[in-house]
Order: structure tokens, then sequence, then C-alpha cells
């Protein structure tokens, strides 16, 4: 069975199932990994991010998967220096824009998928402290609706465009969120749109 065509001797080393592995990264493996990643920017770079093309969202563009391919980057560059103690934030623009990419695409996705429980309207909002940005979102039934700042939330989240992604993303924050109004809303965020 072929896994993303995985040479034979990676492939119950790699599959998401068979994570975390402690064990040495098989040799040649960063090579597929550098392959793989020059080949996805040569194909961006040639491709106008108008042009429709499959995703499993709403927006059927090359754009959709440069900005999603961006954002899953930077994170994973985290956990890659978080794995090693050598930590440095998300950069603050596209952290900013991994925001409002996790209300406008990831959260309605990840509460279909997970069939998570309806929205009893609970509003949160999400306060950027290192520059301009404030997300209001309200879970009502099953809908993630983004509204507009009139002052009125359950709770409010605020930190840099760095640790909300973290926090979005499940992260241990680099640095500390400020949390006002009702704090057991914290976990339900995540029983509201569940982890992939």
């Amino acid at each position: 069975m072929p896994w993303l065509g995985l040479a034979e001797e990676w492939r119950g080393w790699l599959p998401p199932a068979h994570a975390p592995q402690r064990s040495p990264v098989p040799a040649g493996l960063l090579g597929w990994f550098h392959d793989g990643s020059a080949d996805l920017h040569a194909r961006f770079r040639a491709t106008a991010p108008e042009e429709q093309v499959w995703t499993w969202s709403a927006d059927h563009s090359v754009g959709f998967w440069q900005r999603m391919q961006a954002i899953e980057a930077a994170v994973h560059r985290w956990d890659a220096e978080n794995a090693v103690g050598a930590v440095r934030p998300l950069d603050a623009a596209l952290a900013a824009d991994a925001i409002g990419q996790t209300f406008e695409v990831l959260a309605p996705m990840r509460r279909t998928v997970w069939k998570a429980p309806p929205g009893h309207g609970e509003r949160f909002v999400f306060q950027r402290t290192d520059g301009p940005g404030r997300w209001v979102v309200r879970f009502d039934g099953d809908a993630v609706l983004l509204g507009t700042p009139d002052g009125h939330y359950d709770i409010q989240i605020s930190g840099t465009a760095s640790d909300l992604t973290l926090f979005l993303w499940q992260r241990p924050v680099t640095g500390k969120l400020d949390i006002q109004g009702d704090t057991s809303l914290l976990s339900r965020y995540f029983v509201l749109v569940p982890p992939l």
C-alpha cells in the first residue's frame, strides 16, 4: 500500500497513525521532503492564485492552498523549534492571517467533520495586542459567525498574533494571554471547534 509515494523502508515510520516517532529520521527522508517542498514551491510560482483547483474548502483556488500551506509551514516550523527548545514567535502578519483563516475556513470544517455540538450563542473575542486585529466569533447552532466589534462578549482572549494563533492551533503560547470574562469558555472553544 503506497502512502504518498514513500519508499518501502519509510512506510512504517512516517504515517500519522504511527506518530510520534522517537527513532532517528530514516536516511533519505529529509531529501524526499525537500524535493516535495521544492516541487510545491515551483508549482505555486508557476500558477496564478485565482486558478481553480480542487480544495476541501468553499474557496477552490490555488490561492487557498498558498495561504493554507504558508500557515501550516509556519506552525510546523514552530513545532520543530519547540521540540528542540528554540522557539521563535510566528511572523506577526502571517499569524494574523492564520487567525482569520481559522474562523473563515478551519473552524466550520472542523465542526462539520467532528460533528461538534451546537453552539448556544457563545461569543468569543480574540484581540491582537501587537498590531491591528480583533475577531468576534459567535457559535450559534451549527454556524460559526464572524461579527463586528461592539464591546459585547462572553470571553475576550488577548495576546500577540503569534500567541493567539498558537492557542487556536492548541500549542503552548510563547508569551501570555490575557483573559477577560468567562474563563470556562477556554476549554469550551475546543469542544465547539474540535482539534483534528
